[in-house]
């Protein structure tokens, strides 16, 4: 008989042994289990994830290098440079390069080599993202120093490269600056309202003028290289090239001989000078005071000295070419045409004038406080009368008045470029005053309006637009920069004038620069011109505004000029007479040289009258 097993006494089974084979079947079990799962999770990542982990793969060796394009060139209406590109050196990140422990290293060392604060450049990886493919510029206009230290520490920064990029330059300085604008990095606000329009992270953007006006033409298309690189970070080779495209050239109606000599007319006084044609509303120069310098912008941080400049108290920035002001006696010429064109003036009417006239139980004044005697519009119009276009408001009437003013386009755009620069101004009128000011229109609101007061406010650019109605017949033009803009240049609205207003208008234009306000004009060094002076109320015991527009030859006009001074004091014979002369000279002795005498040394001769 054979013998059981030494560990099975007394041919019972043992229990021990039952329980191991159950626990074998289990760990066999649970192995079989394990191994099925592992596979299935396999096979989910292979078949259905495995398309995102292979790009994934392929964003850890392939870059993205951009290739920012070049902005468009922007040039005057003689080919003349006014905006273009410089090449500076910049500091490019790669996000997927910085692990926390590499930042830690890289991190410190760029903030001391380009004094930028470590947590400015975390924020724009941040930004980016940690698996963004591209290149992510920290810093830019590098200096021979910063780049002697960058490639010192080369192996040091892993994923930190220098590159040149276009950046945009103005040759001419602060000259053009509220024409031009600036350029800047995109805010983070303006990235999200235009990610759709292929805005990335890192761009500029026009944020002003024609810059802002004409984005879409000069920005150009992003180019670049997709390149394969090693686990360290370095190129092995490119995979493939787009060549950025370089935004449009523009040419604009601007003449920098022109702007240049506004620019020095109007000196160092607050306000704006702007010249246009009048024929066809090309703005051949446009200047505000005070003024800044475009440049900075492009930096890619402003200096305290920099941020001071263009937020000085007396607001840099804005261009009072778009702002408005009351315009005072210079809107005589609307009150002279809705007196003439109501039927209730002939072009033969006279009315005495006096010291002060009393209208609704106040007392209105005369600039000269004893009047002229008696005046036909022409003669009202060359000495600016006040009593004189007192009568003529208070006949003709609010109504009449304020439909005029509109009609010259007043209280609304002009339909220049800068559709968020420019101001509307304000024609006021019993709406408008009761909203406002809870009281309804009266004669005295009449009476100020005519003479270009209370609350009624106008741009310069409005200004010029309406010197131009006169000067080219009675047609509303639409100012513009682009010199190829033909519907602007093409675009001509009749004000339906008489024949006869033209002719007094003109006349009496032609009379303030012969024999009235305007004799600083009167000169052989321009042809005869026509133009009117104003004087502005600015408030209690703040200085005058001050005005002149005017337009020359005054046969056949060429070009219409307004200055304006801010609080400049005086008159606008005596301030703003001379700038606009010295813009006129500059105009004649380029497009008509030999023709007139050169321009003689400005008397010190003041001019009376608004």
């Amino acid at each position: 008989m054979a013998l059981l097993p030494s560990f099975l006494p007394n041919h019972k089974k043992d229990t021990r042994t039952v329980g191991r084979g159950s626990q074998s079947i289990f760990l066999i079990g649970f192995t079989f289990l394990a191994l099925a799962g592992i596979e299935a999770r396999l096979a989910y990542l292979q078949i259905v994830d495995g398309h995102d982990f292979h790009q994934r793969a392929e964003a850890n060796r392939i870059r993205m290098i951009p290739k920012h394009p070049e902005r468009g060139n922007i040039f005057d209406r003689n080919g003349k440079l006014l905006a273009s590109t410089r090449y500076p050196r910049s500091v490019y990140l790669w996000p997927m390069a910085h692990t926390k422990p590499s930042w830690s290293v890289v991190g410190p060392r760029l903030s001391k080599i380009l004094d930028i604060p470590q947590e400015e450049m975390e924020k724009k990886l941040q930004e980016a993202g940690p698996n963004s493919s591209s290149l992510i510029r920290i810093a830019r206009d590098l200096n021979e120093a910063q780049v002697t230290a960058l490639k010192e520490y080369e192996s040091e920064l892993p994923g930190v490269e220098i590159n040149t990029e276009a950046v945009r330059y103005y040759p001419q300085g602060q000259e053009l600056a509220h024409v031009l604008g600036y350029t800047r990095e995109l805010t983070a606000e303006q990235l999200q309202k235009r990610k759709d329009e292929g805005y990335r992270l890192g761009d500029v953007i026009g944020q002003m003028g024609v810059e802002k006006a004409y984005e879409s033409m000069l920005r150009g298309e992003w180019g670049g290289q997709q390149v394969e690189v090693d686990g360290a970070g370095r190129p092995i080779r490119v995979l493939g090239e787009k060549e950025a495209k370089a935004g449009k050239d523009l040419h604009l109606t601007i003449d920098l001989d022109l702007q240049i000599a506004a620019d020095k007319a109007l000196g160092n006084r607050r306000g704006a000078i702007v010249a246009l044609d009048p024929n066809n509303g090309a703005v051949l120069a446009m200047v505000s005071h005070p003024t800044f310098d475009p440049n900075i912008f492009s930096k890619q941080k402003l200096s305290q000295k920099d941020w001071e400049s263009v937020q000085g108290k007396d607001h840099p920035l804005v261009n009072r070419a778009l702002s408005a002001f009351p315009p005072a006696s210079t809107f005589k010429i609307v009150t002279t045409t809705a007196g003439l064109e109501s039927g209730k003036f002939s072009p033969d009417s006279i009315l005495q004038t006096y010291g002060s006239i009393n209208i609704g139980g106040v007392n209105f004044g005369e600039w000269n406080h004893a009047g002229f005697g008696p005046l036909g519009f022409p003669r009202a119009i060359a000495m600016s009368s006040d009593t004189f276009f007192y009568q003529v408001g208070r006949k003709v009437g609010g109504p009449t008045l304020i439909e005029w003013t509109r009609k010259y386009g007043f209280g609304q755009k002009t339909g220049l470029e800068f559709v968020n620069e420019e101001s509307r101004g304000l024609v006021p009128d019993e709406n408008w005053k009761q909203k406002v000011w809870k009281m309804p229109w009266t004669i005295g609101d009449t009476i100020n309006m005519s003479i270009g007061q209370g609350a009624l406010q106008v741009t310069p650019l409005q200004s010029a637009i309406m010197f131009s109605v006169p000067a080219n017949g009675g047609y509303r033009v639409k100012p513009h920069l682009l010199k190829d803009n033909e519907q602007a240049k093409s675009w001509r609205e009749s004000l339906n004038m008489k024949s006869a207003t033209i002719s007094v208008l003109r006349d009496g234009l032609r009379k303030v620069i012969s024999e009235g306000t305007g004799k600083r004009l009167d000169v052989p060094s321009i042809p005869p011109a026509s133009g009117k002076s104003g004087t502005a109320e600015a408030g209690i015991g703040r200085p005058n505004h001050t005005w002149f527009g005017a337009y020359a030859p005054s046969n056949k006009p060429e070009i219409v000029v307004v200055a304006f001074g801010e609080n400049s004091g005086d008159h606008g014979g005596t301030v703003c007479g001379p700038m606009v002369l010295q813009v006129l000279e500059a105009y004649f002795q380029h497009y008509h040289p030999g023709q007139y005498a050169k321009p003689q040394q400005q008397s010190e001769q003041k001019t009376t009258g608004d």
